[in-house]
């Protein structure tokens, strides 16, 4: 993997594109303003959900480092709360959450289950999660995001290879 498999995901950061205004089933657009709105005005419970997931993350991996009985569940109860993190993220306008929660899907997809480092790659990407919150890095976090990525990547690569 190099630079070149940096996978960058941009979802839509409007209600707009995704509905039709004008003609049969259409969307009012006042309403859709209105939805918009309600989405901007949920950043706060946004980050107050992100940290529980974060804080789900960290709880199975510290169960995977104290047991390794039943790795593959534990493993797949990360990627369920990583995907979630993944979907929700751009849709608060925090594209980096939702890069690094798929960069953890594909790392759960791809390495073996019982590869002991795959935890501590888990772990780096909830620690980079933790930073996004805690300093609010919304779209894709600038030069610092652009480098956050960067390592997150390296990362992936020494491990799977």
């Amino acid at each position: 993997m190099g630079n070149d498999d940096l996978e960058f995901i941009t979802p839509p950061n409007t209600l707009k594109s995704k509905v039709s205004i004008g003609g049969a089933g259409a969307v009012d657009e006042a309403a859709l303003k209105r939805a918009e709105e309600a989405i901007a005005g949920m950043t706060d419970e946004y980050l107050e959900w992100v940290v529980q997931d974060i804080a789900r993350i960290e709880t199975a991996c510290r169960e995977l480092k104290a047991d390794e009985t039943d790795r593959e569940a534990k493993l797949q109860a990360v990627f369920q709360v990583a995907h979630d993190i993944k979907g929700q993220g751009g849709s608060f306008g925090f594209d980096l959450m939702t890069v690094i929660g798929n960069q953890v899907c594909r790392v759960i997809e791809k390495a073996d289950s019982d590869d002991p480092h795959i935890v501590d790659v888990i772990d780096v990407h909830v620690e980079a999660m933790k930073m996004i919150v805690k300093n609010q890095m919304k779209g894709n976090g600038g030069r610092d995001g652009e480098l956050m990525l960067a390592g997150l990547q390296k990362v992936c690569e020494k491990v799977l290879g």
